[in-house]
């Protein structure tokens, strides 16, 4: 006599739940994942703008939401790339700023220490206005040191040829140097060029000699018209 399982048994029914256990164990590691990359990412002190333009000048950002294995975050540490015209720290009531020269008087590094310490969780930032030549390289790249109240981070690596900066552990801050193009000049020199019609101008409105010697000619050129006409009456 043959056995056989009705579609109603529990035996044929424990092959769809195994397969429903196992789409729905797929679906929780997907959401995990999916919630997980963004915190990944967002784990980095990255700045703002990351890019520039030869020549230009612009203020940098460096942020952090995160701390060190969460504990708060005390100081940062930023390295500055040679290449760099002028580095220019901005005040913050919320950070004692040390500046670090070389030997050429440039700034080599910049440390903001927190006069709070930043709790994990909280959005940190401070800012740094640098100018840029024109032989400025094409990528400037920021080391930065994040001390916390237990431990610290080092974020210094940097993307190899063909790698994926995100790919890394920690990631140094990274800003893309680009040329000036021909607009970007023709309207620097449009801008000096009003400028200079506007400051010869003001010198020309503002210069007395020319008023007078102006004024003068004109009561000159009125008189030999009077005088003109008087001699074509008397002739007449």
């Amino acid at each position: 006599m043959r056995s056989f399982f009705t579609p109603s048994s529990p035996a044929a029914r424990s092959p769809r739940r195994a397969r429903r256990t196992t789409v729905a164990a797929g679906v929780a590691a997907g959401a995990i994942l999916a919630l997980a990359v963004p915190a990944m990412a967002s784990a980095h002190v990255t700045v703002s703008p990351d890019e520039l333009v030869a020549g230009d000048h612009g203020v940098l950002t460096f942020a952090f939401s995160h701390g060190c294995d969460d504990s708060p975050t005390t100081s940062l540490r930023i390295t500055m790339p040679e290449g760099l015209a002028s580095v220019a720290p901005t005040i913050d009531s919320d950070w004692t700023i040390d500046v670090e020269r070389g030997d050429d008087g440039l700034v080599s590094a910049v440390t903001y220490t927190a006069v709070t310490p930043v709790p994990n969780g909280l959005r940190g930032a401070v800012t740094i206005g640098v100018g840029l030549d024109e032989d400025t390289p094409e990528t400037l790249a920021f080391p930065v040191v994040q001390t916390c109240e237990t431990g610290s981070t080092e974020w210094t690596q940097l993307a190899e040829d063909g790698e994926d900066s995100h790919s890394l552990d920690a990631p140094a801050p990274v800003v893309q140097v680009t040329a000036a193009d021909g607009e970007h000049s023709e309207h620097a020199a449009d801008e000096q060029n009003a400028e200079a019609d506007a400051d010869s101008g003001t010198v020309a409105a503002s210069d007395p000699t020319a008023v007078v010697l102006g004024s003068a000619g004109l009561v000159a050129g009125l008189a030999a018209l009077v005088v003109a006409v008087l001699a074509y009456r008397r002739k007449a």
